[in-house]
């Protein structure tokens, strides 16, 4: 009995399974997913030149990295939605088409707004394809050993990607152009887009379907409202009556957002997806580990490079280590170690060892010996790092029904992209106006301006760091209070997700998720 129904259940994920291409497979998926990670800040370095060679006033700047992130993380439920309609090998060979297209249009860029617009169109297809491809990640490895060391590869591609972004920023700024941070992209997707065709395979999208148009206005333009407040937070300040209003804007249309989700008959974002514990939990510890992170790369580049003289290849550089510890705390530790415990045992020392990092950063002075004294704590975060992502998004896509796919990948994305808009905005606001203070303070000798002004400066960054630190400690209590699944290989939602078994023959879901599976399976009962 037990071999039948092994050969019915079995059936539509065996190809996956036994398809010898696979792991060449996640290689696309991992291409693509680094190109969207890496894009959120491999201009960063560059921006100095971009600046001056179109003549950018500083007032406008920011507007090159804000556009990206700001469409990115406003219409991701609305691209995890698409995907789950359309078919996500479809979706994800369009994402990867037009974010080629918008990088080439940013690289010959003329004007400060043809640079602006392009970095959007590439937010609105990074929005398309990273929900894609971790769904795609999702439904071709099924085994839980292979599942684990997947799912590691992508957590440090997610926890690296920005940093391998400073590194190749730099290079490529430095020994090429500027231009190039953007064209780079190109040949990227062209590999990426062959592979897809070649290697990925996907069942079709749920074609009878209907996209949840009031969910996509409210859901869509409270993230947008939510982001963008954040991001002109910044400049204009907390009180700004511009930055008030967009918090107001998104909390109004989030909250109307969440009530049209009870109602809606086909709703953007079902809220069983978020509802559930662990899944909710593993939402929550992404945002809060990406709103320290984000600050991190933030000070460390203006501190690398303004405070030490660091040239752009030399700071890239200095993130290395930080890229190395999280793809080795990523594939060799929780990898290895997911199968055997629960994913709170892997995040909570994590998230602790990442604060750790933060704190030993508080040290750090004008005068500070990169070896002695920045990289251990760049270590410390880098393992964190590695060792809460995989965890994160192994347990977050796992146990979804399969129309649910996309939209729960865009989640996880959104809250990783959120995060970090939080973070840039928070962080930052910290930093500048506590270094204000602490200038005004101490600069009683003009002459001595300029070191007042750089300690002043570094002081600033100790204590939004302490921050940082403080909001890691908090990601540590909510993955440990709310993320309770056991280790995959005792039989939790990890074991057998929903979203890789076939309808007929899916193991028993959680009960929030039970009504889709329940609805196929009635006919053979």
């Amino acid at each position: 009995m037990s071999g039948s129904r092994t050969g019915r259940t079995g059936g539509p994920a065996a190809p996956a399974e036994a398809d010898p291409r696979r792991w060449w497979g996640l290689v696309v998926i991992a291409l693509a997913q680094l190109m969207v990670v890496l894009d959120a800040t491999i201009v960063n370095i560059a921006l100095p030149s971009a600046q001056r060679d179109l003549d950018i006033s500083d007032a406008n700047r920011q507007w090159v990295i804000t556009a990206y992130t700001l469409a990115f993380g406003g219409l991701l439920l609305l691209g995890g939605r698409v995907a789950d309609l359309a078919g996500r090998k479809r979706t994800f060979v369009i994402g990867l088409i037009g974010f080629a297209a918008a990088s080439a249009i940013g690289g010959a860029a003329t004007t400060s707004a043809m640079l602006f617009g392009a970095r959007a169109l590439q937010g609105v297809f990074a929005a398309v394809l990273a929900p894609s491809a971790l769904s795609l990640l999702t439904t071709t490895f099924t085994d839980p050993k292979e599942r684990g060391k997947a799912f590691g590869i992508y957590g440090a591609l997610a926890g690296s990607g920005a940093a391998v972004g400073f590194i190749v920023g730099g290079v490529l700024t430095e020994y090429l152009n500027w231009r190039w941070c953007l064209y780079v992209n190109i040949p990227i997707a062209i590999v990426a887009v062959v592979g897809a065709f070649v290697l990925l395979h996907d069942r079709p999208g749920h074609t009878g379907a209907r996209l949840d148009v009031p969910g996509v206005i409210l859901g869509c333009g409270g993230l947008v409202a939510l982001v963008y407040g954040f991001s002109e937070a910044q400049p204009r300040g907390w009180t700004d009556p511009l930055v008030l209003a967009l918090f107001v804007l998104a909390v109004v249309l989030l909250a109307t957002f969440v009530w049209w989700q009870t109602r809606a008959p086909t709703p953007l974002l079902p809220l069983h997806v978020i509802r559930e514990r662990n899944r909710a939990g593993c939402f929550l510890t992404m945002m809060l580990a990406v709103i320290g992170m984000f600050g991190l790369f933030l000070f460390m580049t203006y501190y690398l490079q303004v405070i030490l003289g660091y040239s752009p290849v030399r700071t890239g550089l200095a993130f290395l280590p930080l890229t190395a510890a999280i793809v080795i705390g990523s594939t060799q530790i929780s990898a290895r170690l997911l199968p055997h415990v629960g994913p709170r045992m892997l995040m909570v020392p994590g998230m602790l060892l990442a604060s750790g990092g933060m704190v030993l950063l508080t040290r750090m002075t004008v005068h500070s010996d990169y070896t002695a004294e920045i990289l251990p704590a760049l270590l410390l975060m880098g393992l964190g790092m590695g060792l809460t992502f995989m965890p994160v998004f192994s347990t977050a896509t796992a146990g979804v029904a399969p129309k649910d796919s996309g939209v729960t990948s865009a989640t996880v994305n959104t809250s990783q992209q959120v995060g970090g808009s939080i973070g840039t905005a928070l962080l930052n606001t910290i930093a500048t106006s506590t270094s204000a203070s602490w200038i005004t303070a101490h600069l009683t000798d003009p002459s001595q301006r300029e070191l007042i002004v750089r300690e002043g400066i570094v002081h600033g960054y100790t204590v939004a760091i302490w921050v940082a630190a403080g909001i890691m400690l908090l990601a540590a209590l909510v993955a440990g209070l709310m993320v309770t699944a056991k280790a995959p290989k005792h039989g939790t939602p990890a074991d057998r997700p929903a979203s890789e078994l076939s309808p007929e023959g899916a193991a028993a879901p959680p009960p929030a998720e039970s009504r889709n599976p329940r609805d196929h399976r009635s006919p053979g009962r």
